[in-house]
């Protein structure tokens, strides 16, 4: 089975499938937007539960599930349509096995959660209930690992907790605890030969209230590198930069912590943070200043480790030259920019605009030796591949 990545259509919010190259075809999902729209059948909002539903294994019971869910944030637009479409609660509650396919909620064998993205964002704004029903379902689980003293535990109860919380809370979590800049192997409980992924976020409670509070301001969310095998054998397929709403301050930090580690931040795959805002790469106002705004040299830097061939993917709307933010045109210019490079030669795309606007359809990449390929892309890539093996090269510079 081929390696894939597959952005969803869902305005600006976010909802991206991974898909492995082992022969269970293990899948990550990474955030949910489901809008009510997309549930009417009388709307022609693109029915993104349907598109999901299509590429997810179903047990030995008819129930569809996701290996693992990660949840960025706790934003509306990351996690809409949770409770409706996903069980929550242990899987001996499982209330739909007599109803038709279409109509069994998902199974999410494992979660990935981190308690101080809630923490932060709640300091901010009111959770939704699908927030919530997420928060109280990871709080459920860990209280299930701790009880069966991290041994023995069944998929619909497994976790991983992203990232340490404060004073001393996660401390306890050893065998589920993924600290940041640590590199793990494993999903729904078992080790992968074929996704390795780096925690590059939500940085640690800070003991100075300033650095705490930029932090939170800027929506300290999960940040993940995935790399993506393309066979057993090749494990350099595709690294997948997703970052959720990780705004310019986030960047600059990492940038700050990994810029003598290029590998660190280097991606084939970004998915441009926070819907293609002007706020991921300036501290400026995009609709006061719009180009005379400045964008901070640190965080451009951080996004602009693309290697050859790479493309940085914007989940949003369609992206128009005004005023907007998110999706903004002065970030989708920048982010050309950098994949324009003549090292790079890659491609910046947009989720609300493939293969055109009026009607957008999943954006789905294949994992390959040579990095990620679209659709269309691969005939001309195979007779790119017969004359020169392309090298990736990382970008050390914005």
């Amino acid at each position: 089975m081929a390696a894939k990545v597959t952005f969803f259509p869902v305005g600006n919010g976010d909802m991206t499938l991974v898909t492995l190259a082992d022969v269970e075809g293990t899948t990550l999902l990474i955030d949910l937007h489901i809008r009510a729209a997309a549930d009417d059948p009388e709307d022609d909002t693109r029915d993104v539960a349907k598109d999901l539903r299509e590429r997810l294994n179903k047990d030995d019971k008819g129930r569809p599930y996701v290996d693992a869910f990660l949840l960025s944030h706790p934003d509306k637009d990351h996690c809409t349509g949770l409770a409706t479409h996903f069980h929550l609660g242990a899987l001996a509650d499982y209330p739909d096995d007599n109803k038709a396919y279409a109509d069994k909620k998902i199974v999410i064998r494992e979660i990935w959660s981190s308690p101080l993205v809630y923490r932060r964002a709640s300091k901010t704004h009111t959770l939704t209930v699908d927030a919530k029903a997420f928060n109280t379902e990871a709080k459920r689980r860990v209280q299930v690992n701790r009880d069966k003293g991290f041994k023995g535990v069944e998929a619909g109860d497994r976790i991983l907790v992203m990232g340490e919380d404060e004073n001393g809370k996660t401390d306890d979590l050893g065998p589920i605890l993924i600290k940041v800049d640590q590199e793990f192997a494993r999903i729904n409980g078992q080790a992968t030969d074929f996704l390795t992924a780096r925690l590059l976020a939500p940085f640690p409670k800070q003991e100075d209230a300033a650095e705490e509070d930029l932090l939170s301001k800027n929506n300290s969310s999960v940040i993940l590198n995935l790399q993506i095998a393309a066979s057993k054998t090749e494990k350099d397929g595709c690294k997948f930069l997703t970052a959720g709403y990780a705004e310019v301050g986030i960047w600059e930090r990492l940038w700050a912590r990994n810029k003598g580690k290029a590998a660190v931040l280097e991606y084939d795959l970004l998915q441009a943070p926070h819907h293609c805002s002007w706020h991921s790469l300036s501290y400026d106002s995009w609709s006061q200043k719009r180009e005379k705004g400045e964008v901070s040299t640190d965080a451009r830097s951080a996004l602009s480790q693309a290697r050859s061939g790479a493309f940085i993917v914007a989940s949003s709307g369609e992206i128009k030259d005004d005023d907007c933010d998110p999706p903004c045109i002065g970030a989708k210019r920048e982010y050309q920019k950098i994949v324009s490079k003549e090292t790079v030669k890659g491609q910046f795309l947009c989720t609300g605009e493939y293969p055109n606007s009026k009607s957008p359809e999943p954006l789905e990449f294949s994992v390959t030796g040579e990095g990620p390929q679209k659709p269309q892309d691969k005939e001309s890539s195979k007779k790119a591949a017969s004359i020169i093996t392309p090298t990736r090269t990382p970008q050390p510079h914005g």
